[in-house]
């Protein structure tokens, strides 16, 4: 299963709908210098110049699969406080529906304090209540479950042991969503799985799974034992285990002795809600109706790009296409709002950018020679196409003979072209100076005319390349040819 593949499955996803349940906290990271000791205790002095919130624990579930385009509905309790208001005007934020989120009176909401000097996190605060929800919050919390699974594809479970997902609300979930045939996938906590009795499958990380069995798991060979006794437990339908740098392992029950997917980690920063990253595809890919294989795959890719980034962090299904597309020869088709994200992860990479621009409005061979002379300038090949009223405008309104979305989908397609992305003005001035290449690449015919963006390129330490072109090829030579042909035949 290669990249291509999952390429496809990924843009064939459409947008199902998934519905979380489970412990909401707010993240809060703190972060600034250490200059210096306390004079009060033998304790580093943090210089804190930032603070941010950001959603966590089942809110970083919801913002992965926001990330990836499903629509989401999430379930869970936040006390009458401030924290509680912020945490659900950042749901709201990202689209996520929140309606099924339980203001409790007698508890408060969860928050985590991370106080981060320069790279490296110093210490952790925690404010919380970690006792099991009462009998009447429970209940307004499965109010309604029964019309919400009606137009769910899939349930996530989020386990951090602060008293949400008790013993009986398991269960009740499970059962109902079973019977609706709905997967449930659960992020685990503990070390008794059976609570989770009837999902369909559970995630555990290497350490939470020895903790369930009760032992190390001293070689990789052992896995499959391991995921069959979890299933065993909890009467599941499947395993999985994410590894860290030793990837993520599957087993399906009746399906032979399971796989192990390596990593695909570019470099660690902070695994820190990695682990979010990995259900959340694999809920986004089943509730798409798409096997286990195949988003376990996609998983494993998406946890590769957010470990590179810190804190709970998500990617988007444009940075994931680029980053499948890199490795299959196919391009991604960048809407204009996620390409700063695709720049910073090329730039994660140590990636050369090259960047080129034009109306591509019939595909000739002088284009594909182009695009591959221009690809060869470095990592990674952008390219920058005028939308249909640009060309218009530059062109005559005979043009574009072919409508952005077709010239975007053929250009993407060439094996030297790794992102696509339109533009609406008709110089490439703007998106120049937002992409920032290392190589801005035109054809020699600009010699002469002057090349829009040489100055920011240079300035910016890059450089210009002009590109020999084919003789004989054009596109307006290839509509000149058609004209004629069809007087001809007329």
């Amino acid at each position: 299963m290669d990249e291509r593949h999952l390429l496809g499955v990924l843009e064939g996803l459409g947008t199902p709908r998934v519905l979380i349940l489970g412990d909401l906290i707010l993240d809060r990271y703190v972060s600034g210098e250490v200059q210096r000791i306390s004079p009060e205790a033998p304790i580093p002095v943090l210089a804190a110049r930032q603070d941010e919130v950001r959603l966590g624990g089942a809110g970083n579930v919801a913002a992965n699969l926001r990330a990836m385009g499903a629509e989401v509905e999430i379930l869970g309790v936040v006390g009458d406080d401030g924290k509680g208001r912020m945490l659900r005007e950042l749901l709201e934020a990202i689209g996520v529906e929140s309606s099924g989120v339980h203001i409790a009176a007698d508890r408060p909401t969860t928050e985590k304090t991370r106080l981060i000097g320069g790279a490296q996190q110093i210490l952790r605060v925690d404010w919380e209540e970690s006792g099991a929800v009462g009998s009447a919050d429970a209940s307004s919390l499965l109010e309604g479950l029964d019309q919400r699974l009606e137009h769910t594809g899939a349930v996530i479970l989020s386990d951090y042991g602060k008293g949400v997902l008790t013993d009986g609300i398991l269960a009740d979930v499970i059962a109902r969503a079973r019977a609706a045939s709905v997967p449930v996938l659960v992020d685990p906590k503990g070390e008794d799985y059976s609570r989770y009795r009837g999902a369909t499958l559970v995630t555990p990380n290497r350490r939470e799974a020895e903790v369930a069995i009760g032992r190390t798991i001293e070689h990789l060979e052992d896995l499959p034992a391991v995921a069959e006794r979890l299933m065993d437990q909890a009467e599941l339908d499947a395993a999985v285990i994410t590894l860290g740098a030793d990837g993520i392992f599957y087993r399906e029950r009746g399906r032979g002795s399971g796989d192990r997917v390596p990593t695909a980690a570019r470099a660690v920063f902070d695994v820190t809600g990695a682990g979010d990253t990995v259900i959340s595809h694999l809920a986004l890919v089943l509730a798409a109706g798409r096997p286990l294989a195949e988003a376990v795959r996609l998983a494993n890719h998406a946890a590769g790009l957010v470990v590179a980034r810190r804190g709970a962090a998500s990617v988007t299904r444009e940075e994931l296409a680029a980053t499948l597309g890199a490795g299959s020869g196919a391009g991604a088709v960048l809407d204009p709002e996620d390409l700063p994200g695709v720049l910073a992860l090329w730039r994660s990479e140590g990636k050369r950018i090259v960047f080129t621009n034009g109306c591509f409005d019939i595909l000739h061979a002088g284009h594909v020679d182009y695009l591959r002379k221009a690809s060869a300038r470095g990592d990674v090949l952008l390219v920058g196409v005028n939308d249909d009223q640009s060309v218009a405008r530059l062109k005559g309104p005979s043009r574009p003979i072919n409508p952005i979305g077709d010239r975007l989908t053929v250009l993407a397609a060439l094996e030297m072209v790794d992102a696509v992305v339109p533009f609406p003005e008709d110089t490439p001035e703007r998106i120049i100076e937002e992409v920032t290449p290392d190589v801005l690449v035109k054809g020699e015919d600009w010699a002469d005319k002057g090349v829009v963006g040489r100055e920011w390129v240079e300035s910016h330490g890059g450089e210009v390349y002009l590109a020999p072109l084919t003789p004989g090829r054009s596109t307006t030579a290839v509509v000149q040819r058609a004209q004629e042909a069809e007087r001809t035949q007329s």
